[in-house]
């Protein structure tokens, strides 16, 4: 039997109404009905087991039977922090960060970074973690944030257990990523990396200079590997 189809609903309530979108979804592609199960998510963690009261043009209706917490989220919190890339690559990066586990993503803007973002960018990004969630079967959403400058990024992970910097300029094998604490940040440049400055500066805010390889990677490609490498870890992908 077919796992429930899941939907992300803000303000979840006894009796829900869903958005317009997963409304269309429900009753266009998927076919609902009265009477079929579904889940609910609100990003917070939590899932809802609830069944279609109605089905119509007008939209459709839900009951929520039952709530539990999702067993499916990481313990380790990462979060992620990579330069603004061209074109779809960013949101490329948040969904895969997203499927892998990230609680936190940030994008930044830097000396060599050609990227911009704006409003309506960061509202598709975040409407790409809740899509890239649902599909991951994650409860929870990660939070998608925006910073105009490197150190403002670097000093948002302030707190952080461990912090790690990737830089391509980095004798390869410098820096491991072992014995991590309950919480780590990570930052990976945009397309024209980091200058010598900006490196000096984060590890002056207390984080560690790691290497990617011999290969010089694509930032969406550092971004995924790294990010892949510290939930692996982690112990979240064994």
């Amino acid at each position: 039997m077919a796992a429930p189809k899941r939907f992300f609903v803000e303000n979840i309530a006894e009796e829900v109404e869903l958005p317009i979108s997963e409304s269309r979804h429900a009753r266009n592609v998927l076919r609902l009905a009265e009477g079929d199960e579904v889940t609910l998510f609100d990003g917070s963690g939590s899932e809802y087991s609830a069944v279609v009261t109605r089905a119509d043009k007008n939209g459709v209706s839900v009951h929520v039977v039952r709530a539990q917490t999702s067993d499916r989220e990481p313990k380790t919190d990462v979060f992620l922090l990579v330069g603004a890339l061209k074109g779809d690559k960013t949101e490329l990066v948040v969904q895969k960060a997203t499927e892998l586990g990230a609680n936190r993503i940030g994008v930044f803007s830097s000396r060599y970074c050609a990227a911009y973002m704006n409003e309506n960018k960061l509202e598709r990004l975040r409407r790409v973690a809740r899509e890239a969630a649902k599909q991951c079967l994650r409860a929870a959403v990660p939070q998608v944030e925006y910073f105009a400058s490197l150190p403002a990024a670097l000093a948002a992970a302030k707190g952080y257990a461990s912090k790690f910097f990737a830089c391509e300029f980095l004798p390869s094998g410098e820096g491991r990523i072992a014995d991590m604490g309950a919480s780590v940040a990570a930052v990976v440049g945009s397309e024209g990396g980091f200058s010598e400055e900006e490196y000096a500066l984060a590890a002056d805010m207390g984080y560690t200079g790691i290497s990617l390889g011999r290969r010089i990677l694509r930032a969406e490609t550092a971004a995924v590997a790294l990010l892949s490498v510290i939930m692996y870890e982690a112990g979240e992908l064994r």
